[in-house]
């Protein structure tokens, strides 16, 4: 009797294959089992099995064909199959992150100021604010709001530039009494006559307390306009560089994008005019004594000249902020040259010196600059010898009593020597 047993195994490719025969009333296998490819696909392998190619199914089966004996299952020609783990479930999808709310400006509004890093409560964050409430709430172009900040600001400083025009009215009016006792001073320290210098310059602070004069006072106004030009310089140039949208179209006549340079360089050339005019004016109604002010006329007259170079690359709002400055220093002092003005506001009226009257004579800039160096060495020489007369009384004082005399005054003479002097 012939029988044949053959097995399938789900996703291994296994034909087992066994052909049976009775003999003597024994069954014995006739041929062997074969052991095709573990994977779909690849080559098969296989042994005296030609037409047995190995299908994966999906179930394990056994089949019997012509047998009238036992039959062979799978747990009786290979070790069990291993149970392979449940799948586990495919993860949530993770839910979408918060975005924050994004503020839609109406048509035609602007950012604030706070929403790209402006204004602040320092100097220059409380001239941003000011600015954006004259432009926002007033509905001002910037070049006008620039020019109010600096009209309002000014304003502000006047009772400085009054305090400053009445004492340069003063040291003019007496600038005769105050070079003779400079000069008497001069002279005195370069003699090396300290104590003459000092007397001089004592009388000098003397006369002017009793006159209600001060040189300090010539300088409250630079001192006091100085942070206020820092802060707006500063915030305009911050606003230029964020920038602001608006200051592109906020300009003037030619310079309408405030936030580059003077593409025609006319705002440079304007506000290093209009200093230069401020210089002139200014220096006029503030003549002082000191001589060394001469060399700082020349030097201040060549200050617009020096920084044009630099101007020319500064934004439109900044300069155009330095033109008005500008233009308010010169009608503030053209209208405190008005007699009426003067005497309203209690300032002396100017009193013309001439030159020949004058003790100290009129000095050009190169001469100006040879007796500043030359006083500059008198002062060094001076201080060199006092230090050295220091030096040589503290030697005096810590080291041996230096013999100046013949004899010793704190011994007795001899008596030969006492008779040849009463000869």
């Amino acid at each position: 009797m012939l029988s044949r047993c053959s097995v399938y195994a789900k996703n291994f490719s296994i034909c087992c294959s066994h052909i049976f025969r009775e003999v003597n009333g024994k069954i014995l296998p006739a041929r062997s089992y074969h052991v095709l490819s573990a994977t779909v696909g690849q080559k098969e392998h296989r042994r005296s099995m030609g037409r047995h190619p190995a299908i994966p199914v999906a179930s394990v089966m056994a089949l019997r064909h012509a047998s009238g004996g036992k039959v062979t299952t799978v747990a009786d020609v290979m070790p069990e199959i291993p149970s392979i783990a449940a799948i586990p479930d495919a993860p949530a999808v993770p839910a979408a992150p918060a975005v924050a709310p994004v503020d839609v400006l109406a048509e035609g509004a602007e950012p604030t100021f706070e929403s790209i890093g402006l204004g602040g409560w320092s100097p220059v964050g409380m001239v941003q604010q000011c600015m954006e409430y004259l432009h926002i709430g007033l509905d001002i172009p910037w070049w006008g709001v620039i020019a109010i900040g600096t009209v309002v600001v000014r304003t502000l400083i006047f009772p400085l530039v009054l305090v400053a025009q009445r004492n340069a009215a003063k040291m003019n009016n007496h600038l005769p009494q105050l070079q003779v006792l400079q000069m008497k001073m001069s002279e005195a320290r370069q003699s090396g006559n300290q104590i003459e210098s000092a007397r001089y310059a004592q009388e000098m602070m003397q006369f002017m307390k009793d006159k209600e004069m001060n040189p300090l006072k010539n300088m409250i106004v630079p001192l006091a306009q100085a942070p206020l030009f820092i802060s707006f310089f500063m915030g305009l140039r911050g606003m230029a560089n964020a920038p602001v949208a608006s200051m592109r179209e906020g300009g003037l006549f030619w310079f309408t994008d405030l936030t580059v340079c003077d593409p025609f360089y006319l705002l440079p050339i304007l506000t290093s005019a209009t200093m230069y005019l401020t210089i002139e004016m200014g220096t006029d109604a503030a003549k002082l004594s000191s001589q060394n002010m001469q060399t700082m006329r020349y030097v201040l007259r060549a200050l617009p000249l020096v920084i044009l170079p630099f101007t020319v690359n500064f934004p439109a709002a900044i300069l155009t902020y330095w033109a008005c400055s500008n233009f308010i220093s010169l009608v503030q002092v053209g209208f405190l040259r008005i007699p009426r003005v003067r005497n309203y506001f209690r300032i002396d009226p100017l009193v013309t010196h001439k030159a020949e009257v004058l003790p100290m004579k009129k000095k050009g800039f190169v001469k100006g600059l040879q007796d500043s160096w030359t006083n500059m060495k008198i002062t060094r020489e001076l201080e060199e010898r006092k230090r050295i007369d220091e030096i040589s009384f503290q030697r005096a004082g810590q080291g041996p009593i230096v013999k100046t005399y013949k004899y010793d005054p704190t011994k007795p003479r001899p008596p030969n020597a006492v008779a040849a002097k009463k000869r």
